[in-house]
C-alpha cells in the first residue's frame, strides 16, 4: 500500500511574519542546485515571476493546461533543468490545509540519474504543512547522479551534472499524485498533542490476492481517559474530499475475509493517557463486468467515537465494484509496537 502522508521533512509554509526572513534566505539557497530547499515568492532569483536557476519553464502554449504529468491537485513543476527542478503548491481552499506531492523517481533513459544523492533513487515526497488559504509555497528538488544501478562504480558515459554528455537529455520529472488534507484534521503520530487530546493515523497497510486492510491507529496523548465502545465512524471521501455515494460501511470485516483483524467483537476500553487502540479497515478492489464503474476513495474520514473530533487519512481504497467497507472494532494496543505512519 502506498504511503501518501509519510514522515518526512517538511517544508514549512510560509507565514506573513516570516516573509522578510525567508526571502533573504531564499536568496542565497538560489545561487546554486544544492539540496532541495524552499524558494521565495516570484520564481525567479529576484521573485520576478521569469525561470529559476534549475532552466526555463516546460513547454506549454499560453492559457492550455498543463498535462497531468506537470500539474494536478493544486501543484506543478514550473521549472526544469538539468541538475534540478522546481514545483509550487497554491491552497485555494478557505482554510489551511497540508500537502503531500509525490514525483516520479529516476528517468530510465537517464541511467545513474536519481533524486537527491547517494542511495537515491525510487519516487519523492515533499510535504507542505499549514498552506494559508490562497497561499503558493514553492520548492526546489536536486537531480544527481550517483554510481551505478547497483551503487558500485560507475556506468560509463553516465550523465553527471558536471559532465551531461554529448547529446544529454534534460530530465524528465513528473507529478505523480497530490494528496491534501484539512490541517485542522490532520493526521498525527508525534509532535504536540492536538486540542483533541487524541492522535490518530493510518499505517501503510497489506494488499494480497485483491484484499486490501489497512490499520486505524489511536493514541490518548492527553490528560483524560477517553470511552472507546465499539466502532470508529468511518467515511470515504473522493479526490475533491466529497462523501463517495454508494459504499456500505460494515461493521467488522467478516463478511469481506476472515483472519484480518477487522472481525473481533466489539468492547468497551477505557483509553487512559499514553494508552492506545488499533482498529481495521478491509476491503477488496475486485471489478465485475456490468457492476458499474470502479470505486476510489483516496481519503476516510474518521471519529474515534460519535462526538470525537475528525481526522482524514489517506488509506487510498481502491474499492472496485464491490461497494462495501468493513471497519473492525477498536482494540487495546501497546502504543510502543505502533507502526509508522502512512
Amino acid at each position: 500500500m502506498r504511503q501518501p502522508f509519510p514522515p518526512r521533512r517538511p517544508l514549512t509554509a510560509r507565514h506573513p511574519a516570516a516573509t522578510a526572513v525567508a526571502a533573504a534566505t531564499a536568496a542565497l539557497l538560489l545561487a546554486g542546485c544544492g539540496t532541495a530547499t524552499t524558494a521565495a515568492s516570484g520564481g525567479g532569483p529576484e521573485g520576478s515571476g521569469g525561470p529559476g536557476p534549475c532552466g526555463s519553464p516546460p513547454p506549454s502554449a499560453p492559457g492550455v493546461p498543463q498535462p497531468t504529468a506537470l500539474a494536478q491537485g493544486g501543484a506543478r513543476i514550473t521549472v526544469v533543468g538539468r541538475t534540478c527542478f522546481e514545483y509550487e503548491v497554491t491552497n485555494p481552499n478557505s482554510e489551511p490545509y497540508d500537502y503531500t506531492v509525490v514525483f516520479n523517481g529516476p528517468d530510465p533513459d537517464r541511467g545513474a540519474m536519481v533524486f537527491g544523492g547517494p542511495g537515491g533513487g525510487g519516487n519523492l515526497t515533499r510535504t507542505v504543512t499549514g498552506l494559508a488559504p490562497g497561499a503558493t509555497e514553492k520548492g526546489r528538488i536536486d537531480l544527481l547522479a550517483t554510481p551505478g544501478a547497483a551503487g558500485s562504480g560507475s556506468r560509463p558515459g553516465a550523465p553527471t551534472p558536471d559532465r551531461p554528455g554529448a547529446g544529454d537529455r534534460p530530465p524528465k520529472p513528473e507529478l505523480l499524485t497530490v494528496r491534501s488534507v484539512p490541517t485542522a484534521e490532520a493526521p498525527s503520530a508525534d509532535g504536540p498533542c492536538p486540542p483533541s487530546g487524541l492522535r490518530l493515523y493510518a499505517d501503510e497497510g497489506s494488499a494480497a490476492m485483491g484484499l486490501r486492510a489497512v490499520g486505524l491507529h489511536l493514541r490518548n496523548c492527553g490528560t483524560a481517559a477517553v470511552t472507546l465502545d465499539g466502532y470508529p465512524q468511518v467515511q470515504p471521501l473522493d479526490l475533491d474530499h466529497k462523501p463517495l455515494d454508494g459504499v456500505r460501511i460494515l461493521r467488522g470485516g467478516a463478511e469481506i475475509a476472515s483472519g484480518t483483524g477487522a472481525d473481533n467483537p466489539p468492547q468497551k476500553i477505557a483509553l487512559g493517557p499514553g494508552e492506545g487502540a488499533r482498529a481495521t479497515l478491509v476491503w477488496r478492489n475486485t471489478t465485475e463486468a456490468g457492476a458499474g464503474d470502479p470505486q476510489n476513495a483516496p481519503y476516510v474520514r474518521v471519529r474515534a467515537t460519535a462526538d470525537a473530533a475528525p481526522v482524514m487519512v489517506v488509506p487510498e481504497l481502491d474499492l472496485g465494484t464491490t461497494g462495501r467497507l468493513g471497519a473492525g472494532a477498536w482494540a487495546r494496543e501497546d502504543t510502543a509496537a505502533q507502526p509508522t505512519p502512512r
